[in-house]
């Protein structure tokens, strides 16, 4: 999994999973392109991994797009930023849902639309990933908008996958489990808490960043040049059993 001579673009790459991505395919000899909203993060990003940050709020449509245009043609995405709004379905606010839905899915979609479109003008080829998670696939309390979002962007991901791949373009989707991030690790560090979730997983922990970094680099390694539509759980089994 070398990626020398090759350009990434990573959002959400100033923390978490997206963070983890962007030292993985640095260390891997990709040059990285890093979008994030919070400018000390881009900043302390560059001087680990000598990544090039655009500072930016993927809420703003125009703003995505302009970033996008400014990160210029590269030969993957990655799509990692998201967040969450913790609402139950009765307690659903319209604040919330926007918030959600408008990063998660809406953002992912228009990144990946200027990622195809700079790819076809150039002749084709390249490769997306976008991470989901496992919270598309099972219903976990409190948490109705993220679980759309994650899965809408799943059904998305196939609808790319084949329009773009007679052009040439792969599109895969990374759908990790809990994820032991600085937040996480805090959300989580309660064994009342975090048990009854754990004993779920056949492997008994929860996926690191760098683990989840490093299945999506393989998703865009030439060893995976036949691979497409997919969703790849990164688990430890959970969706499993």
């Amino acid at each position: 999994m070398q990626f020398s001579g090759k350009s990434v673009i990573i959002t959400g790459a100033g923390k978490g999973i997206g963070r983890a991505c962007a030292k993985v395919m640095a260390e891997r000899g990709a040059r990285v392109v890093a979008l994030s909203r919070t400018q000390s993060d881009l900043d302390s990003l560059e001087a680990e991994t000598g990544a090039r940050g655009i500072r930016v709020d993927l809420a703003d449509v125009a703003a995505t797009r302009a970033a996008m245009a400014g990160a210029g043609t590269c030969d993957f995405l990655i799509n990692s930023a998201g967040i969450n709004v913790l609402e139950s379905v009765t307690d659903m606010t319209e604040a919330g849902y926007e918030a959600v839905l408008g990063i998660n899915l809406r953002a992912a979609l228009i990144t990946c639309q200027e990622f195809a479109r700079a790819r076809i003008a150039a002749g084709g080829g390249g490769a997306i990933v976008n991470i989901t998670s496992i919270a598309g696939h099972r219903g976990f309390q409190d948490h109705l908008c993220y679980a759309a979002s994650k899965a809408g962007l799943e059904g998305a991901s196939r609808v790319m996958a084949k329009e773009l791949g007679p052009h040439g373009i792969r599109v895969n989707c990374v759908a990790p489990t809990i994820t032991l991030t600085e937040l996480a690790a805090e959300a989580w560090s309660d064994p009342q808490k975090s048990q009854p979730m754990m004993v779920r997983h056949p492997l008994n922990r929860f996926a690191e960043a760098d683990e989840v970094a490093t299945a999506i680099a393989l998703l865009l390694s030439p060893g995976s040049a036949m691979i497409s539509g997919a969703v790849l759980p990164v688990d430890g089994g959970f969706l499993s059993v």
